[in-house]
This record gives C-alpha cells, structure tokens and sequence, in this order.
C-alpha cells in the first residue's frame, strides 16, 4: 500500500466541477492499493501518515505531525502509484490491487483516518481533478 503525501495549505477535489471533497492546511494523501495489501497494511499506513512529523514547530523544523498541526485529511485514490514504469514506455497495472479490492482497502484506510482526524475524500474510480497549494513544497512517498 502506498501513500504519496503532500503538506499543503489547501486541497481540493472536484467530479463533474463539482468539489466533493477540502481541506485547508494538512495533508493530501493519495493512495496506492497493491496486490496482496490487507487491513493490516491500512492500519499501519494510516498511523506512519498521521504520525509522519512533517509539519513546522516554533523553532521552524518538521517536528509536528498533522494533528499537532491541526491539520486534515484529504484522501484521493490514485491506481497509477501502483504502475511499475522499469521497462518500456507505457506503465503496467499489473501490481496494483484488482478494482474491487482496492475498493474495499480504500474505504478501510478512509475510515481508520476519520477515527483519528477531519478527513475528507475524493470518489473511487471517478475521474477527479485535484487542486492543491503545495507547502513548502513538501511531499513523501509512504510505504507499507
């Protein structure tokens, strides 16, 4: 399972020009569902992405984490983080978790954010456009 996080002053993501989902100051996470993924994996990437100390203290190093912050969540499903690109010059899918699946493990990660933060998403499968303030720019890619 894989989240690519971006610290930013706010987010959005719109389907059909409508914004289904905002935040202001925290994270935009996109997520990765990978074959053989589990709830085990979710649980543990949800707690490396909220933990994750990327966010100023007073003295303007990364000590805080998003909470700390008092950040949000954005959460937008993303199938291409799962692309192996190592050969060729058009990626493979075929790591990623089948739609279903990555369905399932989606919404399992989305509701172990919401226990812990304000957490907003995007829609599964749907084509999404994705607007965003980058902070710093500051972003990582998690792995589990």
């Amino acid at each position: 399972m894989i989240a690519l996080i971006q610290r930013v002053k706010k987010a959005s993501v719109a389907v059909d020009n409508k914004i289904i989902g905002q935040i202001n100051q925290g994270l935009l996470v996109l997520l990765g569902v990978e074959q053989n993924d589990d709830e085990q994996k979710a649980i543990r990437l949800c707690e490396k992405v909220l933990g994750y100390r990327i966010f100023s203290d007073n003295e303007g190093k990364m000590n805080l984490n998003v909470s700390q912050a008092n950040g949000e969540i954005l959460v937008v499903s993303q199938f291409t983080l799962a692309a192996d690109t190592k050969k060729g010059m058009r990626p493979s899918f075929t790591k990623g978790a089948k739609p279903d699946e990555a369905n399932r493990l989606y919404q399992f990660f989305v509701e172990q954010c919401q226990q812990k933060i304000m957490t907003q998403t995007g829609q599964f499968a749907a084509d999404m456009q994705v607007s965003l303030i980058n902070d710093g720019p500051v972003t990582f890619w998690l792995q589990v």
